[in-house]
């Protein structure tokens, strides 16, 4: 990898072999300073003690949580969010203030607000209505401590809206449309899910990298390690750093072998 961006472990993709808690501390001795995780808990405003066993775990590890996904319902069950869910959006702005003071605690500029599938039940115009009131509510409250709140497009996922970037743009768009005081939304471009869903990602990068907030990455097919699949990463990711990106890299991918393994490809200098 030829650029010079930094990089941050997805703990909720890597390291699943350990439990969670003791992941933060497996991303350090494998020589990266930073890491970042989906919702680590079971429902939207878990036990006190809960929350302070994960701030002790990332603090502990001597690592930076760099980002943090609120609140998505029950992933592993097929659900991609709240934002835009009529029915469950009180369970997400319950989480907002969970989640940013997690990110208050360990210094989190991120927050992913992943948008929700189509429901039945609802008009797409009722969700997405929901959906910009909640970003905007999210932003305001990251806002208070210099956080920026992030829209993905995701693959994978039928029922899920946002597919490439002009999706999550125009999401962005009439947020800020609708509220003057939220600059603080922006686009999470994960590269493998712009590739498999048919974006042109190097035309996202050359014209949109200033609204890009955060990127991540895997390789394609099989959402593997850098390397094991067909994607330019290391060319796009240079491109976007020339075009003035200076975030985090979120390594987001599933080990082909163990975690550890799965990092031959980036020099251990370079983590």
């Amino acid at each position: 990898m030829s650029h010079q961006l930094k990089y941050t472990v997805n703990c909720s993709l890597l390291f699943t072999e350990l439990p969670l808690l003791e992941r933060p501390a497996a991303a350090r001795r494998a020589g990266f300073s930073a890491v970042e995780f989906w919702w680590p808990f079971v429902e939207a405003v878990p036990p006190e003690r809960q929350v302070d066993a994960f701030v002790n775990a990332v603090t502990d590890a001597g690592v930076q949580l760099t980002g943090l996904n609120f609140f998505a319902g029950d992933m592993p069950g097929g659900d991609r969010g709240l934002v835009s869910w009529p029915k469950r959006s009180s369970e997400f702005r319950d989480n907002v203030d969970v989640t940013v003071g997690i990110g208050e605690r360990l210094g989190t500029q991120g927050f992913n607000a992943l948008y929700g599938n189509r429901v039945d039940g609802s008009s797409d115009q009722e969700q997405d209505d929901v959906a910009v009131e909640n970003l905007a509510l999210a932003a305001q409250a990251a806002a208070r401590i210099g956080a920026t709140v992030l829209v993905e497009p995701v693959s994978g996922a039928d029922r899920y809206p946002l597919k490439v970037a002009s999706d999550a743009l125009a999401v962005i768009d009439r947020v800020q449309a609708a509220y003057d005081d939220v600059p603080n939304v922006g686009l999470l471009a994960d590269l493998y899910h712009l590739a498999v869903n048919g974006d042109d990602v190097d035309r996202v990068i050359a014209e949109h990298t200033d609204r890009v907030a955060h990127v991540q990455i895997a390789d394609n097919p099989g959402r593997n390690e850098p390397g094991t699949g067909t994607l330019p990463l290391d060319h796009q990711l240079t491109a976007l750093e020339g075009r003035g990106y200076t975030g985090w890299v979120g390594l987001e991918y599933k080990p082909s072998t163990t975690s550890e393994a799965s990092f031959g490809w980036l020099p251990y200098e370079r983590r």
